[in-house]
């Protein structure tokens, strides 16, 4: 066998390698997708008391009259964040840190959820989000600008440009890399 032959093989095996590890996280994502309505429903297992016990901690609610309404806000928020993250993560669009916005809006509410002072809940946010708006709207602007400076300066259609801006990484911690 050739030295050809050989990295012929060795491009094969890292390819189904990768592509077997591809299909178990896309695997494992879609059924987390699958079971979102479940998911959001655990909150029914929670006791309408304000006193949660269980063999990992203890739950005290503080600002509702039970811990089965707090756990009913929460999943309410962390449902959608969590759609949101995965959205992030998959999308290759130019615009995707867009997408930090809202995730950073919803982050904020669960924190706020569980903070003492429940009274200001869901209040103040955009004071909060206006650093990240900050950075996030000049630069999306900028990205589009750029592309459309091109449109101008070339033959080159919307998608090809968008196909220009996608980022493709290879793994998760590249992915990663590449959003920060």
């Amino acid at each position: 066998m050739n030295k050809q032959q050989r990295a012929s093989k060795n491009r094969k095996s890292v390819s189904q390698h990768t592509d077997r590890k591809a299909i178990i996280l896309g695997s494992f994502v879609a059924l987390i997708l699958a079971a979102s309505p479940y998911l959001f429903y655990l909150y029914e297992s929670v006791p309408v008391t304000p006193v949660w016990d269980t063999f990992l901690f203890t739950y005290t609610s503080k600002g509702y009259s039970d811990a089965q309404t707090t756990m009913w806000i929460f999943t309410g928020k962390a449902i959608p964040l969590f759609f949101l993250l995965i959205w992030f993560f998959t999308c290759r669009h130019w615009w995707h840190h867009t997408i930090l916005v809202p995730i950073t809006m919803y982050t904020y509410q669960i924190v706020g959820l569980f903070n003492d002072d429940t009274k200001y809940i869901d209040q103040f946010q955009l004071i909060y989000l206006i650093p990240i708006m900050a950075v996030m709207i000049p630069s999306i602007y900028l990205v589009r600008a750029k592309m459309f400076n091109k449109i101008n300066d070339a033959n080159k259609s919307m998608q090809d440009l968008e196909d220009e801006f996608k980022i493709q990484p290879k793994s998760f911690l590249s992915k990663l890399k590449d959003y920060f």
